[in-house]
């Protein structure tokens, strides 16, 4: 599903790699640019959307939350994706937020990792350089290798505000999206990342939090704790041109529910 989503937008990107604005320059099409952990639900949104509306064009941009928020505000794009919430200082300079859906921040190892649980502390202390060796947690005599998101992230703002860790992580590799922080804690037994659940797959191993294990049943009641919002972000007071309007609607629609749970998120409706 994946490749044949990249595929289908990367074709359309080409097709209208002329386009140097948003709307006003094709006004059959609606441009996203964001956060990379978006990428499933907004592929499957946006493949559902030109099916059902032949003529027209959906395109996105994977340049993570920080880059996409910037896109709207200076009008390169129609829609904004943010998977963390605008900060107060966004939203004073005219930027509207409307979640989409919610998705679990999973902690992932490699599979050879024998450690399958840890709570929010121990999390805590891993990443802010306390707890060092896996030995002390359960695992093998081998250092912790501390894998992150680069800054502006929205996954990084989510997973460090949530754990206590804003600004004290010691990552050995910060990465520019949430593949490369997959493929990298797939190669390395010793490694520990943070990925979006939808993200997830059989090459890493993702740990329960405080004995709960990661699933939409556990985003949707809060029992999960290490979770955080994806947001569509939108000029304040500025109208969306016909067809991003449209694409909009569809998206926060009932009809696009199953197909926001089917990219392995939990809708905000």
């Amino acid at each position: 599903m994946k490749k044949k989503i990249s595929a289908l937008v990367l074709i359309a990107v080409m097709v209208l790699s002329t386009l140097t604005g948003c709307s006003g320059d094709e006004p059959k099409t609606v441009s996203t640019d964001g956060s990379t952990s978006m990428e499933e639900v907004i592929g499957v949104l946006g493949e559902a959307f030109m099916k059902n509306n032949e003529g027209l064009t959906f395109t996105y941009n994977p340049t993570g939350s920080g880059s996409g928020i910037q896109a709207v505000q200076e009008g390169r794009c129609d829609i904004g994706l943010s998977s963390r919430s605008l900060k107060e200082e966004e939203k004073g300079n005219g930027l509207t937020e409307t979640v989409l859906a919610y998705d679990g921040i999973a902690v992932i190892v490699n599979p050879n990792n024998p450690v399958n649980d840890l709570d929010m502390d121990t999390i805590a202390k891993m990443y802010k350089g306390e707890i060092t060796n896996w030995s002390q947690i359960g695992g093998k005599d081998t250092p912790i290798v501390l894998i992150g998101r680069e800054a502006g992230s929205g996954t990084r703002d989510g997973f460090e505000s949530i754990t206590g860790t804003e600004n004290a992580c010691k990552y050995r590799q910060e990465l520019t999206s949430t593949g490369d922080v997959i493929t990298t804690v797939s190669q390395n037994p010793d490694a520990v990342g943070y990925a979006s659940m939808s993200a997830v797959n059989e090459t890493i191993k993702p740990l329960s939090v405080g004995g709960v294990t990661l699933s939409e049943s556990t985003v949707k009641d809060g029992s999960y704790v290490i979770q955080r919002p994806f947001v569509l972000v939108t000029k304040s007071g500025t109208a969306l041109s016909e067809t991003a309007q449209k694409f909009f609607d569809f998206v926060t629609s009932d009809e696009a529910v199953e197909l926001i749970s089917g990219a392995g998120v939990v809708a905000a409706k």
